[in-house]
């Protein structure tokens, strides 16, 4: 049966329009997405097939083009159309943090560095810097490295944090394995951050380490 046959409240789009998004499974919002489904198949039944084929929502919307456009009624178009959507929702966040201090929101930092940084197979460092009064002046990924660890120059960070005139910083790395938790060698490469900063009057605020589902803190955890 087609979706145009269901009940009107059924239909994944007029029961987001009268209740909100929050209230539709993975197939549902997948399916708004998709439009259309193929021959024999409606949207909803792709959806629940793509979701079951990549084991879930995230790892569909984390797969490579290749991976993506392999699948039944995807295709370069829909992985263009699905790339301009997570960067609108990673924009949204940073417009959201922009509107105010930083420190006022560490939840909506958290859930900008997962959306940024927790997709990516190897360690990758990035910087948030911010001005006197602690707004976000840019984000910037700065040192990429093997699964397992990135080589982090303090030099190079100083560098470019007098280069957009930041007054803090808050640092943040990811670790691939999933797991958030600070290794000593990621206290090691703070302290040493914290010191040459130091040396030009920039603070660091916080070190944020984003794994699989959540993002640790270093000042959190009494580390800085």
């Amino acid at each position: 049966m087609a979706i145009t046959d269901w009940p009107a409240l059924e239909r994944p789009r007029e029961k987001l329009l009268a209740h909100g998004a929050s209230v539709l499974s993975d197939a549902e919002l997948l399916a708004i997405f998709l439009r259309t489904g193929i021959k024999g198949v409606s949207a909803v039944d792709l959806a629940r097939d793509l979701l079951k084929r990549f084991g879930g929502l995230r790892p569909l919307l984390e797969s490579s083009q290749d991976d993506f456009c392999e699948a039944l009624g995807l295709g370069p178009a829909k992985y263009a159309q699905l790339q301009a959507v997570l960067e609108m929702s990673r924009r949204h966040l940073m417009a959201s943090l922009q509107r105010g201090e930083l420190m006022e929101s560490p939840g909506a930092v958290r859930q900008y560095l997962l959306a940024q940084m927790r997709h990516h197979q190897q360690e990758v460092f990035a910087c948030l810097f911010l001005d006197n009064k602690h707004r976000i002046i840019r984000f910037e990924p700065l040192f990429y490295g093997t699964i397992d660890a990135a080589s982090v120059y303090p030099r190079e960070v100083v560098k470019k944090s007098l280069s957009v005139n930041a007054a803090a910083v808050i640092l943040a790395h990811n670790h691939p394995s999933g797991v958030a938790e600070p290794s000593l060698a990621d206290k090691q490469i703070t302290r040493r951050l914290i010191d040459a900063l130091m040396l030009v009057d920039i603070r660091v605020l916080d070190h944020m380490i984003v794994g699989d589902s959540e993002v640790v803190s270093f000042a959190e955890l009494g580390l800085l």
